[in-house]
């Protein structure tokens, strides 16, 4: 073994390892006194007794690398160099904390340093460090992403299908488990039939080493062979570190799951205590060089509080900043009069925008479920991966949470990944990432890491494949701030749409409806990018507005035809991007026609359709005639039967109806 992988345990560096211990040991003492005074709230987790595992571990890794920590992150952010006074300002909410008082004690972030946030999600962080690593591989970076979780992570899915993917594609990750042998309040040996974790990571190929986690240099050497492996282009390694945490899960638990007695033995043989004796006994350091690193660390402290305690709250008037990036890029300009045009269908639109992306810009690439192996399950990157190959057109394993939490961190670290969700209700199981992740981290890190990421999914019903395979859940996901939501109907928006989306620098979703993937028609031969700012008005009229989006478009202008027969002339709105939505061009329309009908084949309680008749009543109350009509999905599970299915989603004739309704007539 080369001498480099060995701790150097000179007299200065032996100081600097008790230094880094006594130091967050020390903030998170006084954190817990802050906590009683109620300086310092919601939820705390201290580090209390797991010094040890990252002032051993951190140190070890190069500036460039990355580090995603948990919620329990104090002591990893203060070894990997974020400031103290920033660490306290963000504990206390305040806007010159390291995440502009937008994170508070679980989510603390630092680009500076490329500490890439606690997170407060158990296991939520290890998609994310994949996500990283797999972005810097790409990009031929040698880099080193360290993730750090609890032994409850172990449970979750996340563990597991992170696992698989850093395995499959040898990605440089370095996971460590600090196991302190109590998920929460249950012991280890009452929540996992198999209690090694070390034996769960190596079930996946992934070379795994047991380390005593209160031993500060057994931690720095077994971090240095991971390390020094991981750069070597060995793929991934694990550590898991057993420790002990000496407090509480938090500060509002009651700790009625073990006795004193058990946290007692544990403290006589916590990190400081050991290394410190065993220095002291083999006169390596004397009892003044402690006295000295306690009161510095002590002086440190008390510049921080007082750092916090003096500086300024964010003024209520900034409340909406980091939502979303407030720099955009400008619009593509308005296409031009097509002149050749060409036959082709929704699906090949799709297709040419996902090639001319992955031309145009190298960081582009797609990955998803079969998108390789066959195109996708509605065929649409058929053939690309002979044309780009298995790098670029990733497929993936069945882990909907792992590969788009993957995405996420690829988008974090440079690329622009195009995640393809195979249908809208698989994307459930990464509701988790896409809500807890790409829509916050934003926000959360005081606007410091964005998440430039397209996810595409098939939506709506129409093909008989039953309730779980069937529904339009897009209502749901433009409920969500920091998320673009698009639905392209037409073939320019399938084509145009996805190149300006990759320019975002926030995550967007775009939803293609099944029922137009066979869509046929003709389009410019040089059809470009189209913004994703406004609605279209795809019919004008003056007696009503049907507003409408994705694949219910078509059913609307059919809907409109069969009106004109009957001498109404109603004008067609296709929302086109849900969130932000257009209210400008809605009311503007409800203006001109007096009436509106929103056709959504969401499910009508609680529906898309509902708030866009709320703003609506708010922002033209005045110009109605009529009550806004409705157009909905009906409240049952979309069923198998074809008649069942076309009952139970919106139809010309309900259109029709709604819209005479509207205009008294019958």
């Amino acid at each position: 073994m080369s001498t480099d992988l060995k701790p150097h345990l000179t007299r200065a560096h032996m100081l600097e390892l008790l230094r880094g211990m006594i130091r967050i040991r020390r903030f998170e003492d006084r954190c817990a006194e802050l906590y009683t005074r109620e300086k310092i709230r919601g939820f705390l987790h201290l580090y209390d007794g797991e010094e040890a595992v990252a002032v051993g571990s951190i140190p070890v890794l190069e500036p460039e690398d990355r580090v995603v920590a948990t919620y329990r992150e104090h002591g990893h952010a203060l070894a990997r160099g974020l400031p103290m006074t920033t660490v306290m300002a963000e504990m206390f909410g305040k806007a010159s904390g390291c995440s502009g008082g937008r994170g508070g004690s679980m989510h603390l972030f630092d680009a500076a340093t490329n500490f890439h946030g606690g997170n407060a999600i158990v296991g939520g962080g290890l998609p994310l460090a994949a996500g990283l690593a797999l972005g810097d591989q790409m990009r031929g970076e040698a880099r080193v992403t360290a993730c750090f979780f609890g032994e409850g992570a172990v449970a979750e899915g996340e563990f597991h299908e992170t696992m698989n993917l850093a395995a499959l594609w040898r990605l440089p990750c370095l996971f460590v488990c600090e196991n302190n042998l109590y998920a929460m309040g249950t012991a280890l040996g009452r929540s996992e039939s198999v209690a090694s974790i070390r034996d769960k990571a190596a079930c996946y190929g992934i070379e795994a080493e047991e380390v005593d986690g209160m031993d500060v240099v057994a931690v720095e050497s077994a971090t240095r062979r991971a390390v020094a492996t991981i750069r070597e282009g060995g793929g991934p390694r694990f550590l898991e570190c057993r420790t002990y945490r000496f407090r509480a899960h938090s500060m509002f638990d009651a700790q009625l799951y073990r006795d004193k007695a058990e946290v007692e033995a544990w403290r006589s043989k916590g990190p400081i205590v050991r290394f410190q004796g065993w220095l002291m006994e083999n006169a390596l350091i004397h009892a003044d060089d402690v006295a000295r690193i306690e009161a510095e660390a002590e002086a440190e402290i008390d510049a921080a509080v007082a750092f916090a305690e003096a500086a300024a709250w964010e003024p209520l008037e900034d409340l909406t900043h980091h939502v979303v990036a407030e720099a955009r890029p400008a619009p593509p300009p308005p296409p031009a009069q097509p002149g050749n045009t060409v036959e082709t269908t929704y699906r090949e639109a799709v297709r040419a925008a996902i090639m001319d992306a992955m031309i145009r810009d190298e960081r582009v690439f797609l990955m998803g479920e079969d998108v390789g192996a066959y195109g996708g399950c509605y065929a649409v990157s058929k053939g690309l991966m002979a044309e780009f190959g298995p790098d670029r057109i990733r497929d993936t394993p069945l882990s909907e949470s792992g590969f788009t939490g993957a995405g996420i961190g690829a988008a974090m670290a440079g690329m622009r990944p195009i995640v393809e969700l195979m249908t809208v209700n698989f994307s459930l199981l990464a509701l988790d990432q896409i809500l807890n992740t790409a829509a916050t981290i934003r926000h959360m890190s005081g606007g410091q890491f964005g998440v430039p990421l397209v996810i595409r999914m098939a939506t709506g019903a129409g093909r008989q494949l039953a309730a779980q395979h069937s529904h339009s859940l897009e209502g749901w996901y433009a409920h969500i701030p920091g998320l673009r939501v698009l639905a392209p109907a037409t073939l320019e928006d399938a084509r145009g749409m996805l190149w300006t989306a990759l320019q975002e620098p926030d995550p967007v979703l775009i939803f293609e409806n099944v029922m137009l993937y066979n869509r046929a028609g003709r389009i410019a031969a040089d059809a470009g990018a189209v913004e994703i700012e406004r609605a279209a008005v795809r019919r004008p009229g003056r007696d009503l507005s049907l507003i409408t989006y994705g694949g219910s478009l078509w059913k609307t202008l059919e809907a409109a035809e069969a009106l004109a027969a009957d001498g109404i002339e109603a004008e067609v709105i296709d929302l086109r991007v849900l969130r932000p939505l257009d209210d400008a061009t809605i009311l503007g329309s409800v203006a001109r026609t007096r009436r509106a009908v929103v056709v959504d084949e969401g499910w009508r309680t609680g529906s898309l359709s509902a708030e866009i008749a709320a703003r609506i009543v708010e922002g033209a109350f005045w110009s109605l005639d009529a009550p806004v009509g409705r157009v909905c999905s009906a409240e049952v599970p979309i069923p198998y039967p074809k008649h069942l299915e076309d009952a139970s989603i919106p139809q010309v004739p309900a259109i029709v109806a709604a819209a005479k309704a509207a205009l008294g007539r019958s």
